[in-house]
Order: C-alpha cells, then structure tokens, then sequence
C-alpha cells in the first residue's frame, strides 16, 4: 500500500458543530490536517487563492454561494485540485450534478466520523468516487446480521479470513483505531469477547459467502 504524506484540508460547512467534529477527527489522524475552514461560500476561493490544500471538503448547502457553485469556480481556478462533497443531502441529480461540476468524491454526513480521514486518503489515492462506506464496492449488499452495520461486516469477514488488524487496516485504508473501535462494537452487537468468538460466528453464519 502506497503511504501518503500529510493532506491538507480546507473546510467549507457552515454549521459549527460540525466544523468542531471533523476539526475533532482530524486532529487524531497523523495523515490528515485541517488547514482552513470558512462558513459562507464566497468565502471559500480566496482561501484556496492564499493557503495551499490538497483537498476540499465542501457542503452543498452554504449561504452566500452554496457548493455547486462553488465547484465551479474551483474548476475553473483550481482545476487540479481534489474537491470532496460532504452532505446530508442523498439526492442522486445533486450527486451527478456535482460530479458533473468537477467534485471527485461525495461523501455523506452520515458516514462513520472516525472514517473521514480514510475516506479523505482514498480520493487523493484515487480509489473511491462515492461516498465512503465499506459495502460499497458492489459486493457487500446482503442484510447485515444482528444489527452489524455494513462497515462492521466488512471488518468481520476479513477477520474471518485471517486477517491480522494491520492487514485490515491496510485493506480498507482505515486507522488502527478505527478498525479496533469496528470490532469493539461487533463484540458489543454479538454478545461476544473475543476474536476467537468473533470467528466462530463468522463461520456459523457464512458470512464469508454471503457478503464477500
């Protein structure tokens, strides 16, 4: 797996809560560094005009000129750089639409904070072009059992196959920590303690056949 050097980050979302989340996020991930923020879209070009970033990350909803009209001006000024949608908004025409405008990601506001800068890693890297879910490789689609999120599966099945954390983490271009939380939560929903547990259930239930 190629290692990438640290990414800069700048942060166009205009509810502060969430600006102090993935401030909050960022600040534990040695890959990733938040490098600007602003709140109001006519905002945004002059901050990427004077400080250098490698990715934006961009709500569609922002006052003054909201995302897609900004992924214009970045197209047209910053036509190299990486642009990330990142909302609540699931719409398919707003996701085509930005994807049409020069956005190379769109990531929804319901993924996994503590998956953000995976998910940041993977569109410089150049590996994803949605929004960052583990299930979403087209293969991952049966009904996750006992209440494991697609995310959590995922991890379970290559656990099932042998795989060491690291190797996980290598996998799915996730932090160490990231994939510890992942279990914790899998032995929470299943009712278990360990990985030889964890095991076992994978193989009672086929797991590996039914979502690898």
């Amino acid at each position: 797996m190629r290692r990438l050097g640290t990414i800069k980050v700048i942060l166009a979302e205009d509810h502060a809560l969430m600006r102090d989340a993935v401030q909050l996020v960022f600040e534990q991930d040695e890959d990733v560094q938040l490098v600007g923020e602003v709140a109001n879209g006519h905002e945004l070009l002059p901050l990427v005009n004077r400080v250098p970033a490698d990715v934006v990350l961009l709500d569609v909803h922002l006052p003054g000129l909201d995302g897609l009209g900004c992924l214009e001006g970045l197209a047209e000024h910053h036509p190299t750089m990486h642009v990330a949608m990142f909302s609540a908004v699931d719409d398919q025409q707003v996701i085509e639409s930005a994807f049409r405008r020069g956005a190379r990601s769109y990531i929804l506001k319901s993924i996994d904070p503590f998956d953000l800068p995976a998910a940041i890693r993977q569109i410089v890297d150049g590996t994803v072009l949605h929004h960052s879910t583990l299930a979403e490789d087209g293969a991952r689609t049966s009904t996750p059992p006992d209440g494991l999120s697609p995310k959590e599966v995922a991890v379970l099945v290559e656990l099932s196959g042998g795989q060491t954390n690291k190797q996980i983490v290598a996998s799915f271009w996730l932090s160490e920590q990231t994939v510890k939380f992942h279990l914790r939560n899998i032995y929470r929903k299943l009712g278990i303690t360990s990985r030889t547990e964890a095991l076992c259930y994978a193989y009672e239930h086929d797991l590996v056949a039914a979502f690898a």
